[in-house]
């Protein structure tokens, strides 16, 4: 199963292509408002700084959504530790040569990884986006807006991965 780090670096630019989008003419106006922000409150920012930053953090999400969406990590992440497997000698090893001889292109769609960010962001990403929106007395509308940012961004991050991996 070879594997193409460089996708890693690709993907990590999504959320600032989307953001740029959602968060400029799609939701701009929309989520400065449930922010309290007005376009002169958001000068002075270093967006330098601030996409350096994001970009690194990004790298580190697409990191984590690589088990999320490429089903054969899992069986890697378990045979992994059988003795000899990192040699590549022993009962493990041979398993899993022959398990990815067969296998290791199942499943690897843009619109399985896809759907995996979707799932990913709907059932981890919304409730603990949720959850701080309600202890900080956010509405619906600012929930929305940032989860199905995040449901968007990872649903294209899962697919790059997912496809080209």
């Amino acid at each position: 199963m070879e594997m193409n780090f460089y996708i890693f670096f690709l993907a990590a630019l999504v959320p600032m292509i989307v953001g740029f989008i959602w968060y400029g003419p799609l939701f701009g106006n929309a989520w400065m408002q449930q922010m309290g922000f007005t376009k002169e409150s958001l000068e002075g920012t270093n967006m330098v700084k601030t996409l350096i930053i994001s970009y690194i953090l990004s790298v580190l999400i697409a990191f984590a959504l690589m088990p999320m969406v490429i089903h054969q990590m899992g069986v890697y992440s378990t045979l992994a530790g059988d003795p000899g497997f990192n040699e590549q000698t022993g009962e493990a090893y041979s398993y899993f040569e022959n398990f990815v001889a067969t296998y290791s292109d199942r499943f690897r769609t843009f619109k399985h990884g896809a759907f995996h960010g979707v799932l990913f962001g709907v059932f981890l990403i919304m409730p603990i986006l949720a959850i701080q929106a309600l202890f900080e007395k956010k509405s619906f509308k600012y929930i929305a807006i940032n989860a199905g940012y995040w449901i968007a961004t990872l649903a294209i991050m899962g697919g790059i991965i997912c496809q080209w991996m």
